[in-house]
């Protein structure tokens, strides 16, 4: 284990005091950020402005709930990984389905790219041939013009 992952698993472990009394705080609501600021006003009126700013950095001010946000969160980073699509359903049939709708839609997607590489390629080609014929229509004329002035 590096020194890095394990200077991570050492604070996961034991939250500082600021992360345990925010943990603590959003466990209680909107409420108690509030009561936590105005208190913060009356013995300090810096800490009230900090815990002010931020509230609104954190977007704790505008939002419903702490505790509902949080909940989210949490749902949000356990359910919309990007592997799970791949996790088993527990139905094989299913699976199934889902492994050939899978790989056919990717053979799609490859074919539709490699068209999309043709089609750049066939519209490059004709820019180069067309820039070409224009440079070779310069040089011959200015050939000409070269021709009729001597």
């Amino acid at each position: 284990m590096t020194a890095a992952a394990q200077e991570y698993a050492a604070q996961s472990r034991n939250p500082g005091w600021l992360r345990r009394s925010e943990a603590w705080l959003d466990d209680r609501g909107k409420p108690a950020w509030i009561v936590a600021m105005v208190l913060g006003f009356i013995f300090f009126w810096p800490i009230g402005l900090f815990l002010l700013a931020y509230m609104i950095w954190s977007n704790r001010m505008f939002s419903s709930a702490c505790r509902k946000s949080r909940h989210a969160s949490r749902y949000a980073a356990r359910y919309s990984s990007g592997m799970s699509a791949m996790r088993s359903s527990g139905n094989a049939a299913f699976d199934a389905y889902k492994e050939d709708t899978l790989r056919r839609l990717e053979d799609e997607q490859k074919s539709f790219e490699d068209f999309l590489q043709r089609l750049r390629e066939a519209r490059d080609k004709a820019e180069f041939d067309q820039f070409m014929d224009d440079r070779a229509s310069k040089a011959r004329a200015a050939r000409e013009d070269s021709a009729q002035d001597a």
